[in-house]
């Protein structure tokens, strides 16, 4: 398997682990009634990410980062294998970008400036610069 597509599957089980770190914790903290619910807002009140202690509510905030993220990523992973224009080095920014994302939850859960957001942008670059390399 191309190791371009191997960070992807890690970065899809990394969006599982994440997600389900983030049911566990909203799970003990509002309870089922809530998790469980439709989460209608004239139920609810206000969305549960709000109603979250602050450590939980950057846990969401992670995941749906990930989410929107993971869109680019995908994206450059499938224009590099489509296109066969997979080398070392798109397989290194690939590799760049799973662990940008590893270390991205932690450092967002402990809300550690300005590094959460640097090892956003390694993450985010590493994805353009394979988007590039697709391109040439």
């Amino acid at each position: 398997m191309a190791p371009e597509l191997q960070a992807l599957a890690y970065a899809g089980l990394l969006q599982g682990a994440q997600f389900g770190w983030l049911s566990l914790r909203a799970n003990m903290e509002l309870g089922f009634g809530k998790t469980l619910s439709p989460r209608d807002p004239q139920r609810l009140g206000r969305p549960l990410e709000e109603q979250a202690s602050l450590r939980t509510g950057r846990l969401y905030r992670a995941l749906n980062n990930h989410f929107e993220g993971l869109i680019l990523f995908t994206l450059a992973v499938v224009v590099l294998i489509l296109g066969d224009k997979t080398t070392g080095l798109s397989g290194l920014l690939a590799w760049t970008y799973l662990g940008a994302r590893i270390l991205y939850v932690p450092a967002y859960f402990f809300g550690l400036r300005p590094w959460r957001s640097l090892i956003w942008l390694v993450g985010f670059l590493a994805t353009i610069g394979m988007i590039g390399l697709a391109l040439v």
